[in-house]
């Protein structure tokens, strides 16, 4: 059994582990990187990218569908699973080529393997032992079920909902999260009926509530049926479909069910608890630095309790090698992460919801906008509705912005600056936006904020 000496030895290479050992090995530092699968991990090859292509695909079909509104005569015919997938994996593999080719290029051993941690600054693979001075923990995430909900036959998760070569006729989402929402999205785009079941009150219930209202609208406009408040009780498969039972007696057919109900910590037989790391339910406990209950190991990504977002391991991946060269970097603040789905419309969002804000400052102390995207010409071009609201301390900064409409996932960055940087709606109110883009509707509601509304009925 050979040993192996690094600074950092790192379990996990999706977007937390990865980061880390770029980041650590610009800073000088010897790296072990650890992955049982591809680089790149959920995100690159099972979540976020394939699951974008998909959606582009279907926002093709819609304008296909469309192009007569558009003055274009096409014709939409089908939907081609077989290239629709081709195009999907080009990209994937652009992509893997290209971080694969990144990390090579650095001073970064990477060992294919399943890991372990087996003292309390190693990690056992093929029996070899990676000791390291420092060690970060960003083993990922698993699509979860309900208790006693078998996947299998056609009770399937996102991971064989991206691989179907065939478009449903009729497939039911258990999960008005972004995951269901996002595939709800895909399959209606395709042609297939598509009933959501989402036991809390509303879709995407982690955002502002009037964000979540005005989703409901979109997808009741684009006939997507949903049940919600209320739970699932069972399913039973038959030969050509599945049948789903509600808590309130309703029963729906379809072709297959896609259970979406979040993911979890892909943490069970990795040797954590055995070597004392405090866990919670599966998940790492850490510190706001982000250290376990072990000195010298750390944890990124969907493993520690929060966000379970890509970019959000990303930076703590980033912020984890920092630390570990003494850096000392500033503490992640949470509520400042971004967060986009990519259903059509789209929905994104930072900092606080209006309750949210309420329950933080008291409801005295809050202001909140809705500016509506029928007043934003570019919105108008591209025909989506929807609105961006702004939610402020009285007399202080921006708190948050959610915002709901096509393609609003690429506002975000302007978005999450104003509240990372606590800009007041008066700063906002005087930076230039270029006309016509659909950016300018964040500026014209800083301004309406601001109390020198245009285009805004305020």
């Amino acid at each position: 059994m050979a040993e192996h000496n690094f600074d950092v030895v790192i379990l996990g290479g999706g977007s937390g582990g990865y980061a880390a050992a770029l980041r650590s090995a610009q800073l000088g530092k010897s790296v072990a990187l650890i992955e049982k699968d591809k680089l790149g991990g959920t995100c690159l090859h099972r979540g976020c990218i394939p699951t974008k292509a998909l959606l582009h695909s279907a926002e093709v079909a819609d304008v296909t569908r469309e192009s007569a509104a558009y003055g274009v005569n096409a014709e939409f015919q089908s939907i081609d699973m077989t290239a629709v997938n081709k195009y999907r994996d080009g990209i994937v593999d652009k992509l893997f080529k290209g971080l694969t080719g990144l990390v090579s290029s650095k001073n970064i051993t990477v060992i294919n393997g399943e890991g372990r941690l087996t003292g309390p600054k190693s990690i056992t693979v093929n029996g070899d032992v990676y000791t390291g001075q420092n060690i970060v923990l960003a083993s990922g995430s698993y699509s979860r079920s309900l208790p006693g909900l078998e996947i299998g036959g056609r009770v399937i998760t996102s991971e064989q909902a991206l691989q179907m070569d065939f478009v449903p006729n009729k497939v039911l989402v258990l999960g008005g999260g972004v995951i269901g929402v996002e595939f709800a999205s895909i399959w209606k785009s395709f042609g297939a009926d598509v009933t959501i079941i989402e036991g809390l009150p509303h879709l995407v219930p982690n955002e502002d509530e009037s964000v979540s209202k005005g989703l409901e609208r979109a997808f009741r406009k684009r006939g997507i049926d949903f049940k919600l408040g209320v739970r699932f009780s069972g399913v039973e498969q038959h030969e050509n479909g599945v049948i789903v039972s509600l808590e309130d007696g309703t029963r729906l057919e379809g072709e297959l069910l896609l259970v979406a109900v979040g993911r979890g910590p892909n943490t069970a037989g990795l040797g954590y608890d055995e070597q004392g790391v405090a866990m919670d339910r599966g998940f790492v406990l850490t510190n706001e630095r982000l250290q376990t209950s072990i000195p010298g190991v750390y944890a990124a990504g969907d493993i520690v309790p929060g966000l379970q977002l890509a970019h959000r391991g990303f930076q703590q991946g980033i912020f984890i090698a920092e630390e570990i060269a003494g850096l000392k970097p500033a503490v992640i603040d949470e509520s400042g992460i971004p967060k986009v789905t990519y259903c059509e419309p789209e929905v994104a969002s930072v900092g606080l919801s209006e309750a949210k804000a309420k329950e933080t400052y008291g409801a005295d102390n809050v202001s909140v906008y809705e500016y509506n995207l029928g007043g934003n010409g570019k919105s108008q071009i591209l025909g989506t509705a929807g609105f961006i609201k702004l939610v402020r301390r009285n007399n202080g900064p921006v708190v948050g912005v959610h915002m709901i409409g096509s393609r609003v996932g690429e506002q975000i960055g302007e978005a999450q600056l104003i509240v990372n940087w606590e800009a007041y709606p008066e700063d906002v109110a005087t930076l230039v936006h270029a006309h016509p883009t659909m950016n300018e509707a964040i500026g014209e509601a800083h301004l309406a904020l601001a109390g020198k509304p245009l285009h805004a009925h305020a």
